[in-house]
């Protein structure tokens, strides 16, 4: 089983138990439940109408976990990190039949209701892909993986580098690789001729592994506005203080980011850096109020 230290966190403007039951039925061997609420006191001004409601609802796609984060209207997903599904044949009885199978009607529950873009079809890179945002605005891309190649988890998050951060993949994966341990990188394909606002170098695809986790990196090959946000953000469970304080300050570029274990990175990347005994801790009295006085989370003011 891999160890699943990095977790995506998706923002929710007051919808993740809706989104959480959603997924739940759209996604294979998917479950969602509450995990946590906010308190009834001691919250700030804008998160008083949440009281009570849910905090955060832990979803499991295939025992990969998504946290969904309920939260206000000043950030929502956007294009620039989208996540992977990989539907590889060897997985499934039935082979390419019914990975296919599996991959059409996930599409079909995730587009209803969403956008599609890129359609569903027959891509130089898959025999089954297709790109849509969903209802709630998650990006989603489907892909039928080819089974002779390189194995890979079902769920990997996808940065795209544009607007601000365009050309940036491969600075991006040289510098994940270096902050943390046991990273290395994998395959990276470039465009190999400018390809709009891409360069020659850029990454049509590239992927790195933190651990056991695989994430892919890519540059995109049309302009846009869309860059990373708030909107989805990589939560990174640590082991202690030293290792919060390490990875703080090898991270945190854009210091009017940083709040209550929040950071943006040098490419605009959100990241939160936390205990990896969260949830006991904010069982602590007063966590939460204390929680709101931090930048940096230290396990010692909990």
């Amino acid at each position: 089983m891999v160890q699943q230290r990095i977790v995506p966190n998706i923002w929710c403007v007051g919808t993740a138990a809706e989104a959480g039951e959603f997924y739940a039925a759209a996604l294979p061997d998917t479950t969602s439940e509450i995990e946590s609420r906010y308190p009834e006191t001691d919250l700030l001004p804008f998160q008083e109408p949440l009281a009570g409601k849910p905090l955060t609802v832990a979803v499991s796609v295939a025992g990969y976990r998504l946290t969904l984060v309920n939260a206000g209207d000043e950030f929502s997903p956007n294009r620039s990190i989208s996540l992977m599904l990989n539907f590889d044949p060897l997985n499934y009885a039935g082979g390419a039949i019914a990975a296919r199978a599996q991959l059409d009607a996930t599409w079909a529950a995730l587009a209803d209701g969403g956008e599609v873009l890129m359609p569903l079809g027959e891509y130089p890179f898959s025999a089954r892909y297709g790109w849509v945002a969903d209802r709630f605005g998650v990006n989603w891309q489907v892909m039928l993986t080819d089974p002779t190649g390189d194995p890979r988890p079902f769920v990997i998050p996808s940065l795209l580098f544009g607007a601000a951060a365009q050309n940036r993949a491969r600075e991006a994966i040289d510098f994940y690789t270096r902050v943390f341990p046991g990273a290395a990188p994998g395959v990276r394909v470039p465009y190999g001729e400018p390809t709009g606002p891409a360069t020659a170098d850029a990454l049509m695809f590239g992927e790195f592994r933190i651990g056991d986790q695989w994430f892919a990196a890519m540059d995109s090959g049309v302009t846009q506005d869309e860059s990373f946000t708030c909107g989805v953000s990589l939560e990174v469970q640590c082991r202690d203080q030293g290792e919060i304080d390490r990875l703080w300050d090898a991270l945190s570029a854009v210091p009017e980011a940083e709040q209550c274990g929040w950071l943006a990175d040098r490419f605009g990347v959100s990241w939160q850096i936390v205990p990896e005994n969260m949830g006991e801790l904010m069982a602590r009295p007063d966590a939460f109020a204390h929680m709101l006085q931090m930048k940096k989370l230290v396990i010692a003011d909990f």
